[in-house]
């Protein structure tokens, strides 16, 4: 056998491994490599439980969002974080955050002193995708840990344009809590763009990216910081909720905002004709803020001044019967939108009403490209079967989260979660007032076992197993 002859037996080899790794109804495109799939991966920055048109929010203008759903699935039990750096863990590694050294606020501003920031040993889904041959870039909000020896640019992605901790004021680009710092970087280049719209911006980089990479498999992570405050809407949605009381219509505007900036996103994927060979993904990584905040500082980084006011105005998000918002356990802080689109190789316009986690998109990407899993524990289960049949179960029977030392499981239609007193919260999500009453003294059967349930989870995910 010569040379060459081996190289072409050991390609064979390894296209028909991707193809058996891949369900039987994909198996034909990944054997075809002109024809690997794209991934477009959306993620957006604080936006609801409900807030999306299809989502039964009928004030809402999401015409982009809604006619993903029309193409591909949209999930009623879809599961996030209470906030945003351990929902970006779950998505990004397909494991708890726990697991990842993410249960606290990671390092925010790249030029302080080395703080927490995600371990440098995780495998992320950029990792996994370009070892399998994709062009990868982030552009929006990592939130994962802001060093330099840490990073986007350190875990996979060949490209990164944004912001490095968490939110930033979309005018002069500075993170605005405290004395604040300025956040804009392109890799581990600090840039300057003052004036010049964030989101927008992220627009620019995103179908730049796209027209560069049109010939190749590419996994794009387009994290927007929006709708997360300062709001600080497009104003051409003011006429169209002007009749919206506050704070819901500051909100709208930003909803809208956010889905007009996915809409130029998706406009450019399709220009180039590759809609029909790209997943596309959209998620929300927690629920809407209540958080209401200002420049409480003189000489403030930003030139901003003191009295400022950039918070959410007290939240302004649509959660139906669902109690909660960013920040808690209830279904309002953790229940977001999510959806996916696969013409042609995943059903079009359907519902699927079974939990899933944020996690779960990790394998499930994996296993519709053909790429091998990451020899590690992950907590996320591919959606396949899920896509397939409204039928199939979940493939969670207990979900689990924790920040700091707050935590939730849920069992059924039972969520344990602790409060810092004895028995914790005990909260049904059946009926039509969920989460409304505290069973802890009548059900004290279930809050044992719930409670013993996330303690043989914290041992498992901690890496001290401790679960502190």
């Amino acid at each position: 056998m010569t040379v060459q002859t081996r190289r072409d037996f050991l390609k064979a080899l390894t296209v028909g491994a991707a193809a058996l790794a891949a369900p039987a109804w994909l198996r034909a495109e990944i054997t075809d490599k002109k024809r690997k799939p794209n991934v477009l991966l959306f993620f957006t920055d604080d936006q609801g439980t409900l807030d999306v048109n299809c989502y039964g929010s009928k004030d809402l203008y999401t015409p982009n969002m809604d006619d993903l759903a029309r193409r591909g699935v949209r999930f009623t039990q879809a599961y996030a974080h209470m906030v945003c750096c351990p929902a970006r863990a779950l998505l990004m590694t397909g494991r708890h955050p726990q697991r990842c050294n993410v249960n606290n606020w990671m390092q925010g501003n790249a030029k302080g002193p080395k703080g927490l920031n995600m371990f440098r040993s995780e495998i992320t889904l950029a990792e996994v995708l370009k070892k399998a041959g994709y062009r990868t870039a982030l552009f929006g909000k990592w939130h994962l840990g802001s060093h330099f020896d840490h990073g986007p640019t350190e875990q996979g992605f060949d490209e990164f344009f944004g912001i490095r901790d968490g939110f930033i004021d979309n005018y002069n680009h500075y993170f605005l809590h405290g004395k604040g710092y300025h956040d804009l970087y392109r890799g581990k280049k600090e840039v300057f763009k003052k004036g010049q719209y964030f989101p927008d911006l992220v627009v620019a980089e995103a179908n730049r990216f796209l027209g560069e990479n049109k010939d190749r498999p590419f996994f794009m992570y387009v994290a927007f910081n929006v709708p997360h405050y300062p709001e600080q809407a497009d104003k051409k949605f003011d006429e169209r909720y002007k009749h919206l009381p506050m704070p819901r219509r500051s909100y709208a505007k930003m909803i809208s905002t956010t889905d007009d900036r996915i809409g130029q996103v998706l406009k450019k994927l399709d220009e180039l004709g590759l809609r029909d060979n790209t997943i596309v993904i959209f998620m929300s990584d927690n629920g809407h803020s209540a958080e209401r905040a200002g420049i409480r500082v003189d000489n403030h980084s930003s030139g901003l001044p003191k009295g400022h006011k950039y918070g959410a105005n007290g939240g302004g998000g649509n959660t139906g019967k669902w109690r909660g918002h960013k920040g808690t356990f209830y279904e309002g802080g953790i229940r977001v939108p999510a959806m996916i689109s696969f013409p042609g190789r995943i059903p079009a316009g359907e519902v699927r009403d079974q939990a899933v986690i944020a996690a779960d998109f990790f394998p499930t990407i994996c296993e519709l490209i053909g790429a091998p899993l990451p020899k590690v524990k992950l907590d996320g289960r591919s959606l396949t079967g899920v896509l397939k049949s409204p039928e199939a179960p979940s493939p969670h029977k207990v979900l689990y989260w924790q920040w700091n030392r707050t935590w939730a499981v849920r069992e059924g239609d039972w969520k344990l979660i602790s409060t810092g007193r004895a028995g914790g919260f005990l909260g049904s999500l059946a009926g039509e007032k969920p989460e409304q009453k505290n069973h802890t003294r009548e059900k004290p059967e279930i809050v044992k076992r719930l409670t013993a349930l996330h303690e043989a989870w914290a041992k498992d995910v901690f890496p001290d197993g401790g679960g502190k």
